[in-house]
Parts: structure tokens; sequence; C-alpha cells
């Protein structure tokens, strides 16, 4: 199995499309707040160099934004 894990905040719309999208794939998942998780809002500027959400990591890879193809690819679902 994956690790997954989503740095989002409530208001975005394309982290609740990401989220949904690992739910209807029973897909496991860490979400971190970055909206007010100081924190890990500053280990994904420090990952990615920037402030955009979402920001997906699946064991150690990571994108910007929902993808929705390629997230199912970085999981093997295609």
């Amino acid at each position: 199995m994956k690790k997954v894990e989503i740095y989002s905040t409530p208001t975005c719309h394309f982290c609740h499309m990401a989220k949904d999208f690992f739910n209807a794939n029973n897909i496991a998942y860490t979400e971190y707040n970055v909206a007010s998780d100081l924190a890990k809002r500053k280990e994904m500027v420090d990952l990615t160099s920037q402030l955009g959400v979402p920001v997906i990591v699946i064991d150690g890879d990571w994108a910007v934004g929902f993808n929705k193809p390629a997230v199912a690819k970085m999981l093997g679902l295609v």
C-alpha cells in the first residue's frame, strides 16, 4: 500500500476533489491543514517552493494541484 499525504486548506475546491477521489477509490491518506498547521505549511513550502494547494505526496513523489490522471498513475490505478 502506498503512503499518501495531502497538504490542503479547508476552502480549496481542488483539495476537496482530490480527497473525494481518494475516498471513492478507497485510498487511505493523511491530510495536513496548512491553513492552521504552520509547521506543515513550512514543510510543504520547503518541498515545493510554493504555497499552492493541494500538494499530494505519494511514496515521496509529489505533485502540486489535482490532476486526476496523473494522481491515478502515481497510485498505480491505471
